[in-house]
């Protein structure tokens, strides 16, 4: 099985090769450390599972799980997360990933997570099964209340891309793009840039 590995922290790649050269069936097949060089390692190389984080700088993951599906179907993508919030899990596997597993999970669980979804199956912890199916008692989040869009331009925001920038990157016009970041502030109740910042360092969305 080939995987492609997607983190931006070299020490997490190399830990997860180092977890899977010791099974015969399984092999990083290449690496990548954001959202673009996603898209080009699919566009260049052949893949069975996409085995990613969720806090690239710069990345989306929403986003970019429905690109990945979008023009490779084929592809199983396994979201490997240091966040066990159920709403989190919720919106991969909406947006169309296949299981979603925590870095703190023992390697023998990856290991059964990455066969799984390669053979087309569903993977979720145990624990975060049970949240997404009762709740876990805790309110909403506030940025759980974002569409998909504004999600888009708040993960770039908080990765400190301009407007101009984020504009351009979605294809929006300037207007389009202070109007989604109106929004933001108002549903989050923030301010300032810093304190969008802050809040996405405090809910650990960013790093």
């Amino acid at each position: 099985m080939r995987i492609l590995v997607a983190d931006d922290h070299a020490v997490v790649r190399r830990g997860l090769r180092h977890i899977l050269e010791t099974t015969p069936d399984l092999a990083i097949a290449d690496e990548a450390a954001s959202g673009t060089e996603v898209m080009e390692k699919l566009q260049a190389g052949e893949f069975e599972v996409l085995l990613m984080d969720v806090s690239m700088p710069g990345t989306d993951p929403v986003d970019l799980i429905k690109r990945v599906k979008a023009q490779h179907p084929r592809v199983a993508v396994l979201v490997h997360s240091m966040h066990a919030e159920g709403p989190v899990a919720s919106r991969m596997l909406k947006a169309g990933a296949s299981g979603y597993i925590t870095k703190d999970s023992e390697p023998e669980q990856l290991l059964a997570a990455l066969r799984k979804v390669a053979a087309g199956g569903r993977y979720i912890g145990a624990a975060l099964a049970e949240q997404l199916a009762f709740g876990n008692g805790a309110a909403k989040p506030l940025h759980e209340l974002l569409s998909d869009r504004e999600s888009q331009v708040f993960f770039l925001l908080a990765s400190g891309k301009t407007l101009k920038a984020i504009a351009r990157e979605l294809h929006l016009s300037p207007k389009t793009a202070s109007t989604y970041k109106t929004r933001i502030m108002q549903k989050l109740n923030l301010q300032s840039d810093a304190d969008l910042i802050r809040y996405a360092l405090a809910n650990q969305l960013v790093k």
